[in-house]
């Protein structure tokens, strides 16, 4: 009776062990994952060669447009995909300068919107977080010329 009593314990603390050890396998091991990891890679196919996308998100044909002639770009490309905002903030942070564009500011509340610029362009992106869905609207134009100084008196027409 006293070995069949002693071989429960054994076997109950066993098991327990087993258990116990298994159990702490299955918990999160998010603070274990390297930072690089969970960087977005840019997609392979651009609209803009110079403009990098999130790889997974899709354009929204519908809500998008570009025009190029003579050197000027103009542009509005919305995506749409799912990841986490800061992921996105930080991928056009890190990538925008890969590409010669210079981040002049960033408003990170809600909505996030950054603002690049380079020799004659400017490029402002604009994030809408929507629960796990992010609307990523681009918008590409060419900075604008010093305006003329408007003239004391009119101008006298001959």
């Amino acid at each position: 009776m006293k070995n069949k009593i002693i071989s429960i314990l054994v076997i109950g603390l066993l098991g327990y062990w087993v258990i116990a050890l298994c159990g702490c396998a299955g918990l999160s091991r998010k603070d274990t994952v390297p930072r690089n990891e969970s960087l977005l890679e840019p997609q392979t196919m651009l609209k803009f060669s110079d403009i990098p996308t999130p790889a997974g998100f899709k354009l929204l044909t519908q809500d998008s447009y570009t025009f190029e002639s003579a050197g000027i770009r103009v542009g509005m490309l919305k995506y749409q995909g799912k990841a986490d905002v800061e992921q996105v903030v930080n991928f056009y942070k890190d990538q925008m300068p890969l590409y010669n564009w210079n981040l002049l500011n960033a408003i990170e509340y809600g909505e996030r919107l950054l603002n690049f610029e380079r020799e004659q362009e400017t490029c402002i992106i604009r994030l809408l977080p929507k629960g796990n869905n992010i609307t990523i609207a681009i918008a590409l134009g060419p900075k604008g010329g010093a305006r003329p100084k408007k003239a004391d008196k009119p101008v006298p027409v001959k």
